[in-house]
């Protein structure tokens, strides 16, 4: 029998960051140059030396780290494939050959002035390479198993978000007015809603297939019709839309349930959702519009804050800086706008 296990139970394994992704980019930058002046103010004889070390220390970190985040980035999709310390070895060599590369072509431009033995020099500028390296794998490794846990409570907080006691009730009590008037149309409303909670139940992914989570919002939708009627109506403009492209799981749905609950319902005449999807270049576009009714306050309603700033932090753990997230609001309808990397899925 297999045993059940929780989210908790399934850590995510130690991976390579992502040298595609510019917030890495950044922060290796970052790192290196914080490195770089560490070195200078550890070499240098006064405050006055610092920058005429740091220059000299720049000089030959600066086309090193160019290369190998060049090499990295077009090593990226061989290094996905390769276990995790193989992968640092590889990480490693690669750096390694760009360091020995810099000094061979870069001749006595790159040469420390505190030595005179080249093949101490190579050998050390290799070694301060690797050291650095090591450490910059080593903090992101850090940083992802901190994320995980993170990105975890945020997937349990949207599974268990999912499973709406009033949503719930209210479509069995819709179910129940029409199983004797219309028993067609109340069987496709239970397997629309039992599809909905098997997907929102089943095993975490961070990624899925943007029809599938489109085919589950749109079972979420159809029950909320059969209570709320043509009060609510759907406006998808999904034309341009890539069939290929893979979002975060459950990313969709809860932008839309904000909408029904906290834009549709109080309207007396009810809306229309509208919801856009598409391609720009090699971003994908998500847009859920709808209308609200006056707040005299000026202030949204909780649950928006609550669930948007859920999906605000799982944006950020899976995209980090190339995750774009808006909200517009105006006195009679409410936007939220998100831009994330496209991603293709390697199955198609």
């Amino acid at each position: 029998m297999n045993e059940v296990r929780s989210i908790k139970q399934n850590p995510m394994p130690d991976a390579l960051p992502n040298f595609h992704n510019l917030g890495v980019i950044l922060r290796i930058l970052l790192f290196s140059n914080v490195l770089a002046l560490m070195g200078a103010v550890m070499q240098a004889a006064g405050w006055q030396d610092v920058t005429m070390q740091m220059m000299q220390i720049a000089a030959f970190s600066t086309p090193v780290l160019l290369s190998s985040l060049l090499l990295l980035w077009l090593g990226q999709p061989w290094l996905n494939t390769l276990p995790y310390w193989r992968g640092v070895l590889a990480v490693n060599v690669m750096v390694s050959i760009m360091t020995l590369l810099t000094y061979y072509f870069g001749g006595d431009f790159y040469r420390m002035a505190v030595a005179d033995d080249r093949s101490f020099e190579m050998l050390r500028g290799v070694l301060l390479s690797v050291t650095a390296c090591s450490l910059l794998l080593m903090y992101f490794r850090m940083r992802a198993r901190v994320l995980s846990g993170a990105l975890e409570d945020a997937r349990l907080q949207v599974l268990r978000a999912r499973i709406r006691p009033h949503f719930l009730f209210n479509t069995i009590n819709a179910v129940l007015g029409i199983v004797r008037t219309q028993p067609g149309k109340a069987e496709t409303a239970l397997e629309d809603m039992a599809d909905l909670f098997r997907m929102a139940m089943s095993d975490a992914q961070d990624l899925v297939l943007l029809h599938q989570e489109i085919k589950m919002s749109k079972q979420y939708l159809a029950l909320e019709q059969l209570r709320m009627g043509e009060r609510l109506s759907i406006d998808w403009q999904i034309q341009e839309m890539p069939e290929d492209a893979l979002i975060p799981a459950l990313l969709l749905q809860p932008l839309l349930e904000n909408a029904v609950y906290h834009g549709i319902e109080p309207l007396i005449a009810g809306g229309c959702i509208h919801v856009l999807l598409r391609r720009n270049g090699g971003m994908l576009q998500i847009v859920v519009e709808n209308p609200c009714s006056l707040r005299r306050d000026g202030r949204s309603h909780a649950g928006n804050r609550i669930a948007l700033q859920n999906i605000r932090e799982r944006l950020a753990l899976l995209f980090d800086i190339e995750a774009k997230y808006q909200v517009a609001s105006g006195e009679d309808y409410y936007r939220v706008e998100i831009t994330l990397p496209y991603i293709k899925d390697k199955v198609t």
